[in-house]
């Protein structure tokens, strides 16, 4: 075995590193990453530092360090960094999206339907109030949404 270690060079824990990368893009475990940022800290002292602290034995004891520190830095100080982030709330919801927006109505609303302008969009709604009548040109307020049509509310 000491014949493998003593051919350790940079381009070893470079390769190490990126293997160990490309192994965490597949999996997002995230300590992995970990140690793939202590194998490419281990070339760089291997690299830079002086030649008598770079033999493999040193180069083991920086690597072992550096991905000690970094996965116990990783799981306390960075936990947040590992937890799943969930969808945005309107994301792929453009109905949803439309709640609290300000409209104009494009025409009178006929048995409490009708199309509202929000933005440069024109879309069919509904009012959350059948007996409040709506106008064309009255200022509307998104209030909810079913299927594709919105549910407004005269401002």
């Amino acid at each position: 075995m000491e014949l493998i270690f003593n051919e350790l060079t940079v381009w070893h824990w470079l390769a190490l590193g990126l293997v160990l990368f490309g192994i965490e893009m597949m999996t997002g475990t995230f300590d992995l990453m970990m140690l793939a940022i202590a194998a490419w800290l281990t070339g760089a002292f291997a690299y830079f530092g002086p030649d008598a602290y770079t033999t493999w034995q040193g180069q083991l004891v920086i690597f072992g360090a550096a991905a000690f520190v970094l996965v116990a830095l990783g799981r306390t100080l960075f936990s947040g960094l590992r937890g799943t982030v969930d969808e945005h709330p309107t994301l792929n919801k453009r109905m949803a999206g439309l709640i609290g927006q300000r409209g104009i109505a494009t025409g009178d609303f006929a048995g409490g339907a009708g199309q509202i302008k929000v933005g440069d969009t024109v879309w069919g709604a509904e009012a959350a109030d059948p007996n409040v009548p709506i106008r064309a040109g009255d200022a509307v307020v998104v209030e909810g949404a079913r299927m594709t049509t919105a549910v407004v509310r005269r401002a």
